[in-house]
């Protein structure tokens, strides 16, 4: 790494530590990379008493206790993740949300998935904005502002704003299959649902002058993960969007996700990392081309047509999720938990060497397991890959995955150079 910008870990005893495996947050240029936090009391390391509110106001402390540690405020929170075992929990976790938001409220996504750590019924993540970057010893210009938006061409809800830009980089909120004219799902099935997930999408990069050709990263969470190929179809008549991304097939980064539920019982929601070329004033506006987009695959890593393996913008690299796929094979590794685990993991070592990185530069892990009991076998793997537990990190149980596999891991990277216009 170059120095220019360093990646910044930090703990505070006010949270659940990780176990050395993972960093309560990680901060690199603009942003704060926050752990996803269980409902663990710090002082006792066990889950709190009590049912879903006690449960979610505990991984809002804590969320609010690593915020406070690094000197920022719960509004600097750009997006919410919220992962609850029962949909039907998301009322009580509500409640709770908006004692912590009460003003104020980030782009959000919230899904149902089969499991958690520690038998969890939710799981809470934050990214932060980080005002003075991480340059060391020279702070960057504290003048950086939040800017928020709604359009009414796409669903609003008074608990998430549709997209939340900071630095160079747009966060949406998860878009259902909701038209906003009548604020009812489409008629149809999956087809017609994803079609206007990714309609709504459209709208509100519109809302904000940015072409639908500045998507970084997609990530699709779907109820039957046997819909995927439905998906594709539609998912293919909106990327690429223009003759210059067609002239160059680009398409964004991406991972699947199985939900066990959906709101509102959709069948297919997707969420959307946006770039944001002219940052956010009052900062002088940059030209809105001296920053791009770079996107890169790798022959020592599985690729495909629908996704790029990593695409950097300004500061990051988005990685798309991989599967314990051999690159030179196309298929599933032989063995269990522990080789898939290995192989996702080689297959994410790959693609950060082929645009000159290190496994240092990764702040952020993103682990979906088929069975949540795997995760000791699979911290056996990934104590290897990360022996310094730096980047903060996610872990999810899933009803199934892509391939029938056990394992997928997707990334975020620090990109130290930026991305300014090739000479």
């Amino acid at each position: 790494m170059s120095g220019y910008n360093a990646v910044s870990a930090k703990n505070t005893e006010n949270a659940p530590k990780g176990n050395s495996l993972y960093s309560q947050t990680v901060a690199f240029s603009h942003y704060n990379n926050l752990s996803a936090q269980l409902p663990v009391d710090p002082k006792t390391g066990q889950l709190v008493a009590g049912g879903i509110k006690e449960q979610a106001e505990q991984c809002f402390k804590n969320i609010k206790a690593i915020v406070d540690s690094i000197d920022h405020v719960m509004s600097d929170i750009v997006r919410i993740t919220v992962f609850v075992k029962d949909i039907k929990d998301v009322d009580a976790v509500d409640e709770v949300y908006k004692t912590f938001f009460p003003t104020y409220v980030p782009a959000r996504t919230t899904v149902a998935v089969a499991a958690l750590p520690l038998d969890a019924m939710v799981q809470i993540e934050a990214l932060l904005s980080h005002g003075e970057g991480t340059i060391p010893n020279a702070p960057q210009a504290g003048d950086l502002i939040k800017l928020t938006n709604n359009t009414a061409n796409a669903p609003t809800s008074p608990l998430s704003t549709q997209t939340v830009a900071f630095s160079h980089y747009n966060y949406l909120s998860a878009q259902l299959p909701i038209d906003p004219k009548t604020g009812r799902f489409v008629a149809g099935g999956v087809q017609e649902q994803a079609g206007q997930c990714l309609k709504n999408i459209k709208a509100i990069l519109e809302s904000i002058d940015v072409p639908f050709d500045d998507i970084v990263k997609i990530t699709i969470f779907l109820k039957d993960l046997s819909d995927i190929e439905a998906v594709n179809e539609v998912y293919s008549t909106f990327f690429p969007d223009s003759a210059i991304a067609r002239a160059v097939a680009y398409v964004p980064a991406r991972t699947i996700v199985a939900a066990s539920a959906l709101p509102m019982d959709a069948l297919v929601q997707m969420e959307a990392v946006v770039s944001h070329g002219d940052g956010t004033p009052p900062q002088a506006v940059e030209d809105r081309h001296g920053i791009v987009i770079w996107a890169n695959n790798t022959e020592n890593a599985p690729k495909s047509s629908l996704s790029t393996q990593t695409v950097a913008f300004s500061h990051y690299n988005h990685l798309s999720g991989q599967l314990p796929l051999d690159p030179k094979t196309d298929q599933l590794v032989a063995g269990g938990v522990k080789e898939q685990a290995e192989q996702c993991l080689k297959n994410i070592k790959a693609i950060v060497e082929s645009i000159d990185h290190v496994m240092d530069d990764v702040v952020k892990v993103n682990i979906f397991v088929k069975n949540i009991a795997d995760m000791d076998a699979v911290d056996e793997v990934y104590k290897t890959f990360f022996p310094g537990g730096v980047p903060a990190r996610r872990t999810v149980g899933v009803s199934a995955l892509p391939e029938d596999a056990l394992i997928q891991i997707d990334v975020v990277v620090s990109n130290a150079e930026g991305t300014p216009p090739k000479a």
